[in-house]
């Protein structure tokens, strides 16, 4: 399944999330634009080496940058559309309920919860970890503890034959959290290392985010109800259809 619409209205303009998205471009473009000696050093250098924490001591404070850094970088034009188009999906919704920069600390806080996670679960690895996946976990996780009924729009490609449905945001998201889990737990019973994929940071981003958001959502004197009309064509206040 894929995700095409996100059903739930907003109602500021998600200046955070625009700038999330235009941050991740811009290190992508830098990323690419080097010679492949220079990108393997600045990979090296901003991405995630669990091994460095557990195997080896870290210098200094700014060893740890890369627990957020990594977050901001991707691996391949797939990597940085998918993930982009998900937070940009989903992003304005958390953005408009959280408020900018209580939205910010949180896409932060799941990011870094998020790095944690994959560092903890593969202590050993040698391998660099990069992408936002495990910081956009943590958006899909406040989106549905927010909006557990709302609709989202899914793909679903049968062949060559494109098919749409209107799916709870409980079914779409808790099913994307249910394959990271069991690919996560399938790994750590692994007897070779993984395919690259950071199950656990996505596992542990969508936990944190989960648990989070509500602590942070805005109060309802600062965001009124919504009326019967203002919701997305098709689709109540809600989300629902």
């Amino acid at each position: 399944m894929f995700p095409i619409k996100n059903a739930v209205p907003t109602r500021y303009p998600p200046v955070v999330t625009w700038t999330l998205i235009t941050i991740n471009r811009a290190v992508f473009l830098f990323q690419i634009s080097m010679n492949p000696i220079a990108e393997e050093r600045f990979v090296l250098t901003f991405a995630l080496v669990p091994a460095r924490y557990f195997v080896a001591s870290p210098n200094s404070l700014a060893d740890y940058l890369p627990f957020l850094t990594n977050t901001f970088m991707h691996g391949g034009w797939l990597h940085l559309i998918v993930n982009m188009w998900t937070l940009w999906l989903f992003g304005p919704t958390v953005e408009d309920r959280l408020g900018n920069g209580r939205y910010l600390a949180f896409y932060l806080i799941c990011g870094f919860c998020a790095s944690l996670a994959h560092a903890v679960f593969n202590a050993s690895s040698v391998v660099p970890a990069l992408g936002a996946s495990g910081a956009i976990a943590g958006v899909l996780g406040c989106y549905m503890r927010f909006f557990p009924l709302a609709s989202v729009v899914v793909l679903v490609p049968v062949i060559f034959i494109p098919f749409f449905f209107e799916v709870p945001a409980f079914l779409y998201v808790g099913l994307w959290f249910a394959l990271n889990l069991l690919q996560g737990t399938a790994e750590l019973f692994a007897t070779s290392e993984g395919a690259g994929v950071a199950w656990w940071a996505h596992i542990g981003g969508f936990v944190v985010g989960f648990v989070l958001g509500p602590w942070l959502r805005r109060s309802e004197q600062n965001y009124r109800p919504y009326y019967a009309d203002e919701g997305v064509l098709g689709f109540d206040p809600s989300g629902r259809p």
